[in-house]
């Protein structure tokens, strides 16, 4: 058998939309059988032909075509020369924080992620590697916090949960005039609506567990490289992690990935309905979403974004009010998570920001009385009725 790169004519991709692409992916199908849904290679060895002869395939941690299928859509989605499919968006972040050696410092959102929160000061940290949380949506916060052993700066835009607004290809210029790699986590927007490589960024990682997968029924991480550069160090350290996507998964991924486009689409249709009319709502006092004009990132995100995305949060009159909300949803869901066909919703405080301190959460806006909102592709009628008859 030959190995798949051989049957991957990239070329059939060239000049097709990205509504397209997601549908087909890279080789689309398999280019053995003609099977138009690819195939789990749900094994875990390979035969060999021969001692001298090999197909390109040993064991499933290190490769696996499932697997393989996922990488090759992510370069053509994202725009980039490598990728890598790992179990879970952590993995992906801990992947990419691996590339930092004891001295070096790294620049991180504040409002970022809690997880990547505390892997940056709870694992890294305690490892030598020091770090700097500034607000990367001010370029002055950046540029003050800059130091010679400077090595990697790691931007969420939109971030978790209050929604700030970075510039991508102003942080990668800075970045690339000191030798600094500049990382994005692109989960919110995806490539529909946002491709950090093309914006000069080094690095591109997904949660694929949340708008990629889109169905609440997967856990998977993506790494996306512009250059292949670092592609021999991340060969080397997910085989050694151990971290490689299972087929299964994989295949999931694949399969959620073929109505990215239209999804994205009725996520952020129905989150510019749902924000407005949270904004209007007497028990509502403040709602941070990017799709409003008067969001202070906008002219940013027009420049580098085709869409708002589908998460949005919002902060109410009291815990009374919190408590009242997540108690009599119906259509509504309160679960962790977000981009999943059904809609979410989140205390932050005490669910996705736990790890991130009282002190730092109050300074960043993340107080009791804030949720955070993924609205699914529901009737946005009746996910407004649904949070209506909740704050009654």
């Amino acid at each position: 058998m030959k190995n798949f790169d051989e049957y991957n004519d990239k070329s059939r991709r060239d000049g097709l939309t990205l509504d397209s692409q997601v549908v087909h992916g890279a080789t689309g199908m398999d280019p053995v059988t003609g099977a138009v849904s690819f195939p789990i290679y749900q094994t875990a060895t390979y035969k060999h032909p021969s001692i001298t002869d090999r197909t390109g395939y040993n064991y499933s941690r290190c490769i696996n075509p499932t697997r393989e299928e996922v990488e090759r859509t992510m370069c053509i989605l994202e725009g980039g020369a490598r990728a890598y499919a790992v179990s879970s968006g952590m993995a992906a972040i801990m992947l990419t924080l691996s590339i930092l050696k004891p001295g070096d410092h790294v620049v991180c959102s504040d409002d970022v992620y809690g997880g990547t929160s505390r892997a940056v000061k709870e694992v890294l940290a305690p490892m030598g590697v020091a770090n700097t949380s500034v607000d990367l949506s001010r370029l002055s916060d950046l540029m003050a916090a800059l130091r010679p052993e400077t090595k990697m700066i790691f931007v969420e835009t939109p971030t978790n949960p209050m929604m700030k607004v970075a510039d991508i290809a102003a942080i990668a210029r800075i970045a690339h005039e000191r030798g600094i790699l500049t990382v994005v986590d692109n989960t919110f927007l995806t490539p529909y609506f946002q491709r950090p490589l093309a914006l000069g960024a080094d690095i591109v990682i997904h949660s694929g567990t949340k708008y990629l997968g889109g169905h609440n029924d997967l856990l998977a991480g993506i790494v996306v490289l512009r250059e292949p550069d670092l592609g021999q160090w991340y060969e080397i350290r997910n085989h050694v992690n151990g971290a490689g996507l299972g087929p299964m998964d994989s295949w999931l991924l694949l399969r959620g990935m073929k109505t990215l486009a239209l999804r994205m689409r009725r996520h952020n249709d129905n989150a510019v309905k749902v924000a407005n009319w949270l904004r209007n709502h007497p028990k509502v006092e403040k709602v941070y979403f990017v799709g409003f004009a008067d969001h202070p990132g906008r002219e940013i995100s027009d420049r580098q974004t085709t869409g708002c995305g589908g998460t949005l949060s919002f902060r109410v009159d009291s815990m009374e009010t919190v408590n009242q909300i997540l108690a009599r949803v119906r259509l509504i869901t309160f679960a962790e998570s977000l981009g999943g066909v059904e809609s979410l919703i989140t205390h932050p405080v005490s669910r996705t920001h736990t790890e991130v301190s009282e002190a730092d959460r109050l300074a960043l806006g993340i107080t009791d009385t804030l949720l955070r909102l993924s609205v699914g592709i529901e009737d946005a009628d009746d996910i407004i009725a649904d949070l209506a008859q909740a704050m009654a």
